[in-house]
């Protein structure tokens, strides 16, 4: 049985009826503050567009390439059209060294720019055009369809010089230094964009795109009359646009205050961004784990957890030597245990902390943390889907979702559905489909799509 001490350490984690509601109707308003110019400067919730106007039909044909930055490694993709909703994809990872994350920008796109030559090489490609849609998972405002301007740095990067400039420009140049490729930028878009675009692509109801992985954004489709920061002359031909939510900056007006703990601010004040992306990090996989980790270090302090051991300092500084110590996929693996074996979460509290066997009682204390974390997140989560359903004109909506909490998670999904049942209009017909390989396949249709309409 949970002792009540633990239930009442994790209140406030979670969220009450009256909670969720207020969050909701906080978002949406925040939502309707972003794509209006006039308060557009003072919202969180940011609502650019993306210039992708043109959902794919499934007759897309030939190769296009894409390319994926978002995190600590990189992919290049050759995904083949082939119509019919069909693709086939080739694809390699390329990690992206520490020190480039944080030295100039000029070397990062050096760096993927000889990248994507040996991929080519390898393809047996290098004469051939091959027009590239860019995943750049990072807050841009864009101009045009391969016009992005990076708003801000996130996700651990740091990069001098890009800030305020265009990205798609920046691999362009990178690109023509070398000179031994055709590979024209095409396209700028967000992970979002791609996992909407690609289960587009296999379903045609889709109109919202959600990540939760490292970092956590949604994009959605909305009516152009609706987007005071379309350019004039994309709203006469076309009635809607993707519009890349940038939600993870939802709560820097302090909306979300009444919700955040200890523990969030915690996190915040220790980030490379304090005060910022407050949403992300009550919801992302970069700070899932260390809520857990913040979560654990107070269980220890109450003498809440492994009661019967005489090393709890010991287990206490193990957590607080490392922010990274507890991984965010030991949350899915947790709640994915059975019980009474608890053969995961005992691997676990080895490797962490060199116990043999932790006790059954133990075991369900640390689930019920991680429970409540990921319950939480999953619950916010759907709060935005349900706001940007409620907005979008069809009566039928998927949601395409990608990202490795939402992945690998075993109950992220329940969680979520329990959420937008309660605050979906009951006029709307609802379901959530898994992306497959968003930013890669995803990138490539949104190239694909631009190529047509040129």
């Amino acid at each position: 049985m949970l002792d009540a001490e633990v239930r009442e350490l994790m209140q406030p984690f979670v969220l009450s009826d009256y909670q969720v509601q207020e969050v909701y109707s906080r978002f949406c308003l925040e939502v309707a503050r972003g794509l209006k110019r006039s308060t557009h400067p003072q919202a969180n919730v940011k609502c650019f567009p993306t210039y992708v106007q043109d959902l794919p039909t499934g007759d897309e044909m030939g190769k296009y390439l894409a390319l994926d930055l978002g995190g600590t490694n990189f992919r290049v993709l050759l995904v083949s059209l082939k119509g019919h909703h069909d693709a086939t994809v080739d694809s390699q990872i390329y990690a992206v060294p520490k020190d480039l994350m944080v030295g100039p920008g000029v070397d990062l796109f050096d760096h993927i720019a000889g990248c994507l030559a040996k991929f080519v090489e390898k393809h047996d490609m290098k004469t051939a055009y091959l027009p590239l849609g860019f995943t750049f998972s990072f807050p841009c405002v864009q101009q045009g369809l391969k016009e992005g301007i990076l708003v801000r740095w996130t996700k651990g990067f740091d990069c001098a010089g890009v800030e305020g400039e265009d990205v798609g420009r920046m691999l362009h140049e990178a690109i023509q230094r070398r000179g031994d490729a055709d590979i024209a930028v095409v396209a700028i878009l967000n992970d979002t964009t791609g996992t909407l675009m690609s289960c587009a692509h296999r379903n045609a109801d889709c109109r919202v795109g959600v990540i939760v992985g490292t970092g956590c954004n949604a994009c959605y489709v909305e009516d152009v009359e609706n987007v005071d920061l379309l350019r004039a002359d994309f709203k006469k031909t076309k009635r809607s646009v993707i519009v890349n939510a940038e939600w993870g900056a939802f709560g820097e007006g302090g909306q979300l205050d009444f919700v955040r703990t200890e523990y969030d601010r915690e996190i915040d004040e220790k980030s490379l961004n304090r005060s910022e992306q407050l949403f992300e990090k009550m919801t992302a996989g970069m700070y899932l784990g260390n809520l857990v980790r913040l979560v654990l270090l107070r269980a220890l302090e109450r003498k809440l957890i492994f009661k019967q051991s005489s090393r709890r300092p010991e287990f206490a500084s193990v957590l607080q030597r490392n922010e990274e110590v507890f991984e965010t996929r030991y949350i899915s693996e947790i709640e994915d245990d059975s019980f009474p074996e608890f053969a995961s979460t005992r691997k676990i509290v080895k490797n962490l902390f060199g116990l043999e066997k932790a006790s059954v009682e133990d075991c369900q204390t640390l689930r019920y943390i991680c429970e409540c974390v990921a319950k939480r997140a999953a619950t916010l989560v759907a709060i935005g889907v349900s706001g940007l359903v409620n907005r979008t004109s069809n009566r039928r909506v998927i949601v395409g979702m990608d990202g490795s909490v939402y992945r690998y998670h075993p109950k992220f999904d329940a969680y979520m559905r329990q959420t937008l049942q309660k605050l979906v209009k009951a006029d709307k017909e609802w379901d959530i489909m898994l992306s497959e390989d968003g930013s890669g396949r995803g990138a490539a249709l949104v190239a694909a799509v631009a190529s047509k309409t040129k």
